[in-house]
């Protein structure tokens, strides 16, 4: 009796995963930042973001969390509460407030500076927690790279 309880949540797990949809990471980038208020300490930061969706269908998002890392360290974080729905193969733009200790920031960054161009590694991590049943977060890693005294574009 138990071998055919076990078999049949094997086969209902199985077919959770077979009938739950497959998506595509969404595409997230920075189009705007700008600091609200902050001390030697903290520092707050309005940070409009843009989301792309490359699947079929939309997403409603119910929120988000995103970390920046440079060198191994987080240097920022930052979570959002506001929901929307991001068209199928479309995309949209937000705003979210993040957190960052730019003095310590800039130290830990002092010593990561790749001598040779001046660049620094960072690395955005996070997810976007999708309002679908049978959906989990989905997360994104983005890297690169930014140049320290480069012009602003």
């Amino acid at each position: 009796m138990s071998k055919m309880l076990l078999l049949a949540a094997t086969l209902g797990l199985a077919a959770c995963a077979v009938l739950a949809p497959k998506f595509e990471k969404p595409n997230l980038s920075v189009v705007n930042l700008e600091m609200l208020n902050g001390n030697f300490f903290q520092q707050n930061f309005r940070v409009t973001f843009k989301i792309q969706n490359p699947n079929d269908r939309a997403l409603p998002v119910k929120g988000l969390h995103a970390d920046l890392h440079v060198g191994g360290e987080t240097i920022a974080s930052g979570v959002s509460s506001q929901a929307f729905v991001l068209p199928a193969f479309g995309e949209a733009q937000f705003d979210m407030l993040v957190t960052a200790n730019l003095a310590m920031s800039l130290l830990k960054l002092a010593g990561k500076v790749d001598g040779r161009n001046g660049a620094v590694d960072y690395d955005l991590t996070g997810a976007v927690n999708i309002d679908l049943p049978l959906l989990r977060d989905l997360p994104f890693h983005q890297s690169g790279s930014f140049a320290l005294g480069a012009p602003a574009n």
